[in-house]
């Protein structure tokens, strides 16, 4: 089983979940080799892919840092009054968070903010969910049957599953398909560590995305930072990173939460059948979501669309914008100046709204439908 699947951390901490997503989507590697620095051994992405399924490391902790600008300025600006200017750095700035990991049931993660600390902590049947700002959290006890339960779901993995990180990087390469570039950059240096840099450019010139870089640390095989360009872009839209990290396992007290005075805890002990359904739930499902049925994906990898139809009863974007703007106040002011700001569009599908930035386009119609992806505003009128 895939390290990436199998340990919660690494999926967190390492971006490369999108890279991953766009292999799975097409990519066609072939044989193409990352020529590396001299004091680095040439690597083929297939090698690399071997690396990537099968790295191990014994523990590490380190400081990652998210840093995003998607175009948006006077989205940006606005979204400072929502909820306090939380918001803000999901379309432009940075997150940092702080990792620690030294086994499956020894993790921890703490998001650093301008308010405060949120850590999530497991410590074998312990898990933790603290928030500073207001002093309080969860405590989940988990059942003791849980790791038996895990270790049975292996053993009962249905035939065709990879049970090699080869047999997984074969299963890879088998899956791709030619609506990607695959290239490489060669070396590279991530937090003070060599690494190996691929590259993938998707073919399909309706696609905003330019290039995802991936740097793989050339030692322990887990990648470094994934960097996310858009089309004719010099400086990264998306950037995940290591700022900080080292590979020694972290002691043992770093999964040791003690709340301070005055805390409030919920204390919340599910059983092994609760963990197992919610494990198997899918949340990236169109099923999963309510009214789903009015949700689905329009194609395939790089180009794909998000279709939605909203209830019958929603208020249409004119109404939503005037309703905002009476409630008064900074969060009202807004949320009417944030629809006010998509610029008015139309043609054969009707008329509506667009918001455009770097990596993705959403259009609103004003009959209620949503249309959404990393694709350019003429991709969405055609499915419009």
């Amino acid at each position: 089983m895939s390290v990436f699947r199998s340990r919660p951390a690494l999926r967190w901490l390492v971006p490369s979940a999108a890279a991953v997503a766009v292999i799975g989507g097409g990519a066609a590697a072939g044989t193409i080799v990352a020529s590396a620095d001299p004091a680095l051994p040439d690597r083929s992405a297939a090698q690399l892919l071997v690396d990537l399924q099968g790295a191990d490391p014994a523990g590490f902790s380190g400081t990652v840092v998210q840093s995003t600008d998607l175009g948006l300025p006077g989205v940006a600006g606005l979204l400072k009054n929502v909820e306090g200017g939380g918001l803000t750095s999901l379309v432009s700035g940075s997150n940092t968070a702080r990792v620690w990991y030294a086994s499956d049931d020894k993790v921890r993660l703490a998001l650093l903010g301008t308010d405060g600390e949120t850590d999530v902590i497991r410590n074998a049947g312990d898990v933790w969910i603290w928030k500073s700002s207001d002093n309080t959290g969860t405590h989940v006890t988990l059942p003791e049957d849980i790791a038996e339960k895990a270790a049975a779901e292996k053993k009962a993995l249905p035939t065709g599953v990879p049970s090699t990180p080869q047999e997984a990087a074969d299963a890879a390469l088998a899956a791709i398909d030619g609506t990607t570039k695959v290239t490489t950059t060669g070396a590279a240096e991530v937090a003070g560590r060599d690494a190996y840099e691929l590259v993938l450019s998707p073919k399909d010139a309706n696609s905003l995305i330019g290039q995802v870089r991936l740097a793989i640390d050339a030692a322990e095989h887990i990648p470094l930072r994934v960097d996310v360009y858009a089309k004719n872009a010099t400086k990264p839209a998306v950037r995940v990173a290591f700022e900080q990290v080292s590979f020694t396992v972290p002691d043992a007290q770093q999964f040791t939460f003690n709340p301070p005075p005055g805390a409030k805890v919920e204390e919340v002990k599910p059983s092994s059948d609760e963990l197992e359904q919610h494990a198997k739930q899918d949340v990236t499902k169109p099923a999963d979501v309510a009214g789903s049925e009015n949700i689905k994906m329009i194609g395939q990898g790089w180009t794909s669309i998000l279709s939605a139809k909203l209830p019958d009863d929603a208020p249409s974007l004119e109404s939503a914008a005037a309703e905002a703007g009476k409630q008064g106040g900074q969060q009202g002011e807004a949320v009417a100046g944030l629809l006010e700001t998509l610029p008015k569009v139309s043609g054969d599908w009707g008329s509506g709204r667009l918001l455009s930035g770097s990596l993705f386009t959403v259009l609103l119609t004003d009959d209620g439908r949503v249309f959404a992806g990393a694709v350019t505003p003429e991709a969405l009128y055609a499915v419009a």
